[in-house]
């Protein structure tokens, strides 16, 4: 029997941070180490494109993101590390699902009116399509599972609407994906918890490749709440918590269980030990992404094996929709 398809992307934007690697990386690890998936893992690159770019960098953005995947423990001989731009089916199935998409669904979305608020030099169509187009990525591998941040479950759900449209309108081609939430959906930013942790505000952001030394800096620094207790409050002590959630997600301990271990500590004290925490889970991955930096050669070989590998099943897909609309 085969394993359920298992799929996700990242856009290749600069450099990933502590809310990536909690909010996803770290699942798609675990779920790739299960064995119980068959797992596709793909730079986003055509989503990027939607934001603001700099081309000359763009080839070593899709580098970087790979050298991150797989320092951070995916393997290319147990996923398909493949980038989304060498699969033209993707957008080729997107094509075939515009006509079937209700503009209303996207006028809808939540993470559309954010991005057209943050952006709005550069409101374009690639934003207000990208739910489409996500959909197609998704769809193309007869996934049956994603593995998301609760801010994505809108596009997901589009997804699962598009799927149902096509196979009633041309028969049973598509799989209704269903969303794979980590424990810890969204990290906020160190400058301001009510807002998520981005990489457009490195200043709130701990990233991955960070030195102990900018760590260290970057927690003394974060805000903090009124009063001096570590509890776990998201209400009335959103910043403590928000560094509480960094720390439960690192360890896998229970709430209940750090504030026993901190009932006694200052905030200063906390943020010293978070710091030490997160400098230390991440000095492999610092060690290992410089190191595959250094032979950008073998990432891209990997990007294309992976992608070779992807192709195969897309082309396959892609041909099955086009036969049954008509246009084979």
């Amino acid at each position: 029997m085969a394993k359920p398809v298992l799929i996700s992307g990242v856009q290749p934007t600069g450099r990933l941070h502590i809310g990536n690697y909690l909010g996803a990386l770290k699942n798609f690890v675990e779920l790739q180490d299960s064995g119980k998936y068959q797992c596709y893992f793909f730079i986003a690159d055509l989503h990027s494109l939607t934001e603001e770019f700099d081309q000359k960098e763009k080839q070593r953005q899709i580098l970087e993101l790979t050298a991150d995947f797989l320092a951070v423990g995916l393997d290319p001989k147990k996923s398909a590390i493949f980038q989304q731009s060498r699969i033209s089916a993707h957008s080729e199935l997107a094509s075939i699902l515009y006509p079937i998409t209700p503009m209303g669904e996207l006028e809808r979305m939540t993470q559309y009116k954010d991005k057209i608020a943050n952006q709005k030099e550069n409101i374009n169509a690639g934003l207000f399509n990208y739910p489409v187009l996500m959909a197609a990525d998704i769809l193309m591998y007869g996934t049956q599972f994603v593995p998301v941040g609760d801010d994505q479950d809108q596009h997901l759900e589009l997804a699962r609407t598009l799927a149902r449209k096509f196979n009633s309108r041309f028969g049973k081609t598509f799989v209704e994906p269903k969303g794979l939430h980590t424990p810890t959906p969204r990290v906020m930013s160190l400058k301001n918890p009510t807002k998520k942790m981005s990489k457009s505000q490195p200043e709130g952001c701990l990233f991955l490749d960070d030195s102990p030394e900018d760590i260290s800096a970057k927690l003394k620094s974060a805000v903090t709440d009124s009063g001096s207790e570590i509890k776990y409050d998201s209400d009335k002590k959103p910043a403590i918590a928000n560094l509480l959630e960094m720390y439960a997600g690192i360890t896998g301990d229970e709430m209940s269980k750090l504030e026993k271990k901190f009932k006694n500590s200052s905030y200063s004290d906390f943020k010293n030990s978070l710091a030490e925490l997160v400098a230390s889970r991440f000095a492999d991955f610092r060690k290992k992404k410089k190191s595959l930096m250094a032979d950008p050669v073998s990432l891209t070989v990997i990007l294309k094996s992976g992608s070779e590998r992807a192709n195969k099943v897309a082309e396959k897909k892609i041909k099955e929709v086009k036969e049954k609309i008509g246009l084979i």
